[in-house]
């Protein structure tokens, strides 16, 4: 399990801020930004816009600093024996785009809530969150086709998966990107392999399929909260989806194993 030496979430600091160590820590430093920021990379000073991760091996050159009103950043300072970590492939020293900089900034704060609390199991979550972590930062930097609007996109289908029965419309979700719609599915479709649309209807199929299942609702109050203004078209969907109707699927109680699509 990685030793944490220091850590930190959402550490902010003004518009005049430097870190420069120039024979680095006897540890390991791992930073997450979450502002652009500048680096010394390959012999000279570059700047790299926000959301990216940066690990910096034991003895290191470390120099960073805020190229914007302010520097905001999770760092963890961790001295480890892991092969994961010893025998990265991650790069040393030069940042690259986090692919979802919210969820690893959420791993970060687990990690600091673990190393404060004094649990059974403490050392065993940390070494899992670590992993993750790790995991995370691997596919980020393998993905290396990172488009200016992949956040925003991401934010997008999150808030498509939390809220299914919302009524979603390209126009609706073009506007909301400030992209035009053919733009929105070429790019939605390119990222994520499916278009948005199909990505509403698969969500709200998911949901309705818990509803039926798991809940006392009729169907055409499952059609409502799942966002069907028809609930013809909704049974419809339903069966082109997963081959029964609504009332069949609750009646048969498809098993666990048929309910993804």
């Amino acid at each position: 399990m990685p030793n944490i030496r220091f850590i930190g979430c959402d550490a902010t600091h003004p518009d005049n801020f430097v870190f420069d160590i120039p024979e680095g820590h006897d540890c390991w430093l791992l930073l997450l930004t979450q502002t652009p920021a500048q680096f010394w990379v390959n012999g000279e000073i570059k700047e790299y816009p926000a959301h990216c991760a940066v690990l910096y091996y034991p003895n290191q050159k470390i120099y960073y600093g805020a190229c914007a009103d302010q520097y905001i950043n999770d760092w963890i300072r961790f001295s480890s024996t892991e092969s994961y970590i010893t025998i990265t492939t991650l790069p040393h020293g030069v940042p690259f785009s986090l692919d979802d900089p919210e969820y690893c900034h959420k791993l970060v704060q687990l990690i600091t809530t673990e190393h404060f609390l004094n649990k059974d199991y403490k050392e065993s979550s940390m070494d899992h969150l670590f992993r993750i972590l790790f995991n995370k930062l691997l596919e980020s930097y393998r993905n290396n086709c990172i488009s200016p609007q992949y956040y925003k996109l991401l934010d997008l289908r999150v808030k498509i998966h939390s809220d299914p029965g919302s009524h979603w419309t390209v126009s609706g979700m073009a506007n909301y990107l400030h992209l035009s719609s053919g733009y929105l599915q070429a790019i939605y479709k390119d990222i994520f392999g499916i278009s948005c649309m199909d990505d509403v209807i698969n969500s709200r199929i998911c949901i309705a399929k818990e509803y039926l299942l798991h809940g006392t609702l009729s169907i055409a109050e499952v059609s409502s909260l799942c966002g069907y203004n028809n609930v013809e078209h909704f049974c419809r969907q339903f069966k082109q989806m997963t081959g029964y109707t609504p009332g069949t699927f609750r009646e048969k109680a498809v098993p666990s194993s048929m309910l993804q699509l």
